[in-house]
């Protein structure tokens, strides 16, 4: 408890966040096995995990490093349409599915790091709306490139065909006897093995945690501060600006990456439309709801808006209303001084006196 009340107040939201994740994955998991949740929200752990993970890493970009991205599903479908492939086609040569998720997410971290660097180049270069339009581009793009996308695997490998043009099909893989088609374009990929876990999805919000969190406090995330606070200024004192974004971004679309991964493993079957321009604006809205640059914010944000719906489903003439509702009120409420003045008081900062 001393070691608590010396930190500031900095670091002592980041601990509590870390707390507060791990108490409600010992709670969630009690519940669980004690058959006090339903099959429907039984089939929301993942996925809330997916998208808490898309609000940390949005907010990096949004929050941190002071830039609007409008295209962030796209990097979530990259990682989520990698890890599918490296995964339906290690099934054979690795049985163990957690060894076999993990690859997979780091397929899809890389995949989405590699798109990240790529759309980097040119976006970054932009500012503001400018760069906000771009994003949402490049996000739709890739959606249309997966859509023309059919792989399959086989003993030969991976097989890879675009079909831009629509005259290709599955037939055209040439897979040899045995062989299974993972893509199969705008069908997307079906009959996926689903191996994605809570407990993954737990662990995966915990790296989210440490690597953000390191990341500002390292030099590299006082730069990138700077340059969110003064462009001009950190330029006057040598700092490179699109070096630093570049490193920041990437970390963003690398983190979304095995989000999608985790997400494209817990369904049987996912198409390139459910990671359309929608899916963006709502992780946006997990972060603008949450604060900018508020880790602990968007957690609460991304899993009481993601499941919020689910659970007034009953009340289907309704249920939108109500969503709609409850954001107006939480976005007032995450604007009102009074409201935050009630939150600082939860977690209390030690004031120093002439002693200290």
């Amino acid at each position: 408890m001393k070691l608590l009340r010396n930190l500031d107040k900095s670091s002592r939201r980041n601990y509590f966040s870390y707390v507060l994740v791990t108490a409600a994955f010992l709670i969630v998991t009690f519940m669980n096995q004690g058959g006090m949740l339903n099959k429907k929200m039984q089939g929301l752990l993942v996925p809330v995990c997916c998208y808490i993970v898309m609000a940390l890493s949005l907010n990096l970009t949004v929050g941190i490093m002071g830039e609007l991205s409008l295209g962030h599903a796209g990097f979530m479908s990259l990682g989520a349409f990698t890890g599918v492939v490296v995964s339906q086609s290690l099934m054979g040569v690795i049985p163990n599915e957690p060894l076999r998720l993990l690859i997979a997410i780091l397929c899809g971290a890389a995949v989405a790091a590699v798109g990240g660097f790529l759309i980097g180049l040119p976006v970054l270069r932009l500012r503001g709306d400018y760069l906000a339009i771009v994003t949402l581009a490049f996000g739709e793009i890739i959606m249309d490139i997966i859509n023309c996308l059919i792989v399959g695997h086989d003993e030969k490998g991976v097989h890879i065909i675009f079909n831009f043009k629509g005259d290709k099909s599955i037939a055209d893989l040439n897979l040899l006897e045995g062989g299974t088609a993972i893509i199969k374009g705008a069908q997307g990929a079906v009959g996926t093995k689903s191996i994605s876990t809570f407990t993954g999805g737990f662990i995966l919000i915990l790296i989210t945690l440490f690597i953000i969190i390191n990341f500002v406090r390292s030099r590299t995330g006082r730069a990138v501060l700077a340059i969110r606070d003064n462009r001009i200024a950190a330029e006057s004192v040598g700092v490179d600006v699109m070096k630093y974004k570049m490193i920041a971004f990437v970390i963003s679309t690398t983190l979304a990456g095995a989000a999608g991964a985790l997400y494209g493993l817990n369904f049987t079957g996912i198409t390139a439309a459910k990671f359309n321009f929608n899916t963006s604006i709502l992780v946006l809205v997990f972060v603008v709801l949450g604060g900018l640059g508020n880790l602990l914010g968007s957690i609460i944000a991304a899993t009481v808006l993601y499941i919020l719906p689910e659970a007034l489903r009953q009340f289907a003439d309704y249920r939108m209303l109500i969503y709609a509702v409850v954001l107006i009120l939480v976005m007032l409420a995450t604007n009102n001084p009074k409201v935050k003045n009630l939150f600082a008081k939860i977690i209390p900062v030690r004031r120093k006196g002439k002693g200290d």
